[in-house]
Parts: C-alpha cells; structure tokens; sequence
C-alpha cells in the first residue's frame, strides 16, 4: 500500500547558492557572540553541499574546546536569539535553533575541537561534497522520507532525521575510512 503524502510534509527543496552567503552572515554573529569560545565555526548539513536538495535551514556547527560546563558557550548563543534544545545529546552535541518557532532558519551544534562528533559531520559533508553519486542518493533518500513526515512538531522533525540515519551511518563510516574530513 503506497503512503500518501502528508500536507504539512517536511519542506526539502533544490540546492541554493544564497545558502553560503547565509551561513557566513550567520557565522560572522556566532563568532562576535562568542569571541574566543568559538576554535571553529563551520558550515554543515545538507546546505552546505552544492547541488543537494535540503530543508532551507542552514546547520552550522561551532567547535568549542571543552562542551562542559554549558553555560558559557550556550548564553551568548541564547543572547543572539538562539533557543537551546536539552536533550541527552548536550553531553557530544548540544542543539540550538532560530527562530524559537518553527519553521527554523539556522540550528547550531557544539561540539569539542577535534572530537569524533566534528570529524563525523565534516566527514560527511566532504564525502557528500566529492562524491555526487551519493549526494545524488542522500537527495533522493531524503525526498521520500520528507513526504512521510510532518513538520507541524518537533517529534515528527526529529523522526525525519532519525529515518536518514539508515543512509547517513555507513557513509560516514565509509568517509572517516578514508580518511575525511579534509584538512
């Protein structure tokens, strides 16, 4: 039986060069926030691949050099509009999002410099940037399941980026084989 669309699906749309520009102005606000907390700010997700379809929400992801305590790398992030998500994860990769209403335009990961979760993400984001076959796979996996997915909750959202992880998991396995990220 074919599922059928959900009207409020997750939106993943074609790949936008204003996206970088984007990330930049952001990056430019995370860093005067932040000062020296802030070792790397990096642009990730699937906006940060040229040509791959993606929700229109820029993931940005600051390295910072010890996660703990919180506070000092999450309030001024809270200062410039951003709205912290705790979840189990604060302990490898703390989220935080803007606006605090959906739909969102910018999430931001922390995670420590040169920690396996900031080589797992720019791993895949290079892998997917050398590789098109399968960037071009990645678009296609997500295109289905953004159509079985709501984005009216956070749950729903989440289970969306739940269902990739069956297709993220082993490329990112396969790129830190090969030695990615690149320097």
């Amino acid at each position: 039986m074919p599922l059928l669309p959900i009207h409020d699906a997750i939106e993943v749309v074609g790949y936008e060069p204003r996206w970088e520009e984007e990330f930049a102005a952001e990056a430019i606000r995370i860093r005067a926030a932040l000062g020296g907390i802030a070792l790397r700010v990096d642009h990730v997700g699937s906006t940060a691949v040229p040509g791959l379809v993606a929700k229109p929400v820029i993931d940005i992801q600051v390295s910072v050099a010890s996660l703990h305590p919180l506070d000092p790398h999450l309030q001024p992030l809270l200062a410039i509009g951003y709205t912290h998500v705790p979840d189990p994860d604060d302990q490898t990769y703390p989220f935080l999002h803007r606006p605090t209403t959906w739909p969102h335009r910018h999430h931001i990961h922390v995670c420590e410099s040169g920690g396996l979760e900031e080589r797992r993400h720019l791993a895949f984001r290079d892998y997917l940037r050398d590789h098109p076959t399968a960037a071009a796979a990645y678009a296609a996996q997500k295109q289905l399941l953004a159509s079985q997915f709501s984005s009216s909750s956070f749950e729903s959202r989440n289970a969306y980026a739940e269902a990739k992880s069956s297709f993220i998991e082993p490329v990112i396995q396969r790129a830190l084989a090969l030695g990615y990220p690149r320097a």
